[in-house]
């Protein structure tokens, strides 16, 4: 880092990290309401507030470890130097005496020697919950993983372009990309570009989608004939993918509890050029609207609520917004979506079971609950799935499980269940 910082920009890094830190909602929201607030602040100003932000939340125990008293200025001033490669002597006009000899120490520190749990930034509860199945150097590398930006997925809806035909056009536009390892419908953008201003994006031939997000679409595996359903479809980034699928036949409905959700599937189904999808707001997984239709869907998506602890590259703040607490009521959640989902099915039909959590609880420990209990559902092993595909993914036999320091996606669980015919 060559720049010198000005006071103006620690200023409002400061600042910025006061409003985000308390983490009453997710701070990319907060943050996007901070620079409507601030409009005077230029786009390398919100850069460097996005990234000292982010920093500090991706490493946050380890920066209240190392800072007197956690304060946001304290904080601010130690992901710039011991994170973000700033030197001391590009903050000088603006640090007090007590605070440059503190910073002088804190670059002397071997973060290596600190305690495990400060090394792995990850809170006590779920640290514990790893320790079930992983060894420390197992959750470590994990840890370590969960603390760098994740990359650039785009996923090309096939009814638009081929993928070759996105990866030329990228390079045409000088920022290249290239095919994700395991998803046959993604491209991995080199360097990250304002893709909601990009021809391709407005057009509706890519979207933005985490490779491990379309490898848990591939596995619903739609035909074209099918009724199919996602059950929490949130914003729609998988019911496209599961639309596109389809050749945009056969019948899809996007179910999801929130009108806002929904409201922001509409302007991207427009631009993806799908008319077989059927966005429809549910009250919960008892609405009438779901049970009109038990026992006549082909295929049905749950990608339910959870933690989102695999997402912790995208969303650090959720390591102080998810607790222990809030756990137990997830998986009640979650069990009882998978119940009316499945009771969705048609004899024969399939059922994928997904969570972009990391922890045992939400993924193995759900399904098992609910197989030992429905004696008329079994286990499809996902490597079949895929293998039809031409899809071999390491690790990933019996369920999907994704990690970002062995995958280089997002954290992801899947299991396939298939109903007698």
């Amino acid at each position: 880092m060559s720049t010198t910082l000005t006071r103006g920009q620690l200023e409002a890094v400061v600042h910025a990290l006061a409003v985000v830190l308390p983490a009453r909602s997710p701070a990319d929201a907060t943050l996007k309401h901070y620079f409507r607030e601030h409009r005077t602040l230029g786009s390398r100003d919100r850069a460097l507030v996005a990234d000292t932000v982010y920093s500090v939340l991706r490493r946050r125990r380890l920066l209240e470890t190392l800072t007197p008293s956690a304060t946001p200025r304290e904080l601010a001033l130690a992901s710039l130097v011991k994170l973000q490669g700033f030197g001391i002597g590009q903050l000088e006009s603006l640090l007090k005496s007590s605070e440059r000899n503190w910073l002088a120490q804190l670059k002397a520190v071997d973060t290596d020697a600190l305690p495990f749990e400060v090394r792995a930034d990850l809170p006590d509860w779920v640290i514990r919950r790893l320790r079930q199945r992983q060894s420390d150097a197992e959750i470590l590398a994990l840890a370590r993983s969960l603390q760098h930006p994740a990359p650039l997925d785009l996923r090309v809806n096939t009814l638009k372009a081929p993928r070759e035909a996105v990866l030329e056009r990228l390079e045409a536009d000088g920022t290249p990309g290239a095919p994700t390892r395991f998803s046959p419908i993604g491209v991995r953008v080199k360097d990250k570009i304002a893709l909601n201003r990009h021809p391709m994006f407005l057009d509706g031939a890519v979207e933005v989608q985490d490779e491990g997000s379309q490898i848990l679409g591939l596995l619903v595996e739609p035909r074209r004939t099918d009724m199919v359903v996602d059950f929490c479809a949130g914003a729609g980034g998988k019911t496209l993918q599961l639309g596109a699928a389809m050749g945009s036949h056969g019948r899809l409905y996007a179910y999801d509890v929130s009108d806002k959700r929904l409201a922001n599937l509409t302007p991207r189904l427009r631009r993806s050029g799908l008319s077989n999808v059927h966005p429809q707001r549910i009250a919960g997984e008892n609405d009438a609207k779901v049970k009109r239709l038990r026992g006549k869907v082909d295929r049905v998506l749950v990608d339910a609520p959870c933690t989102g602890l695999g997402t912790l590259r995208r969303n650090p703040d959720l390591k102080s917004r998810q607790t222990e607490e809030g756990l137990a009521e997830l998986n009640a959640k979650q069990s009882a979506i998978l119940e009316a989902a499945a009771a969705l099915l048609k004899p024969g039909g399939r059922l994928v079971y997904g969570t972009c959590s990391l922890l045992e609880e939400e993924n193995e420990a759900i399904v098992e609950r609910f197989l030992a209990a429905h004696p008329g559902f079994t286990l499809v092993p996902c490597s079949e799935v895929l293998a039809r595909q031409g899809i071999s993914i390491p690790g990933c036999e019996r369920y999907l499980r994704l990690l970002p320091h062995l995958h280089d996606t997002d954290g992801f669980f899947a299991a396939v269940l298939q109903r007698a015919a």
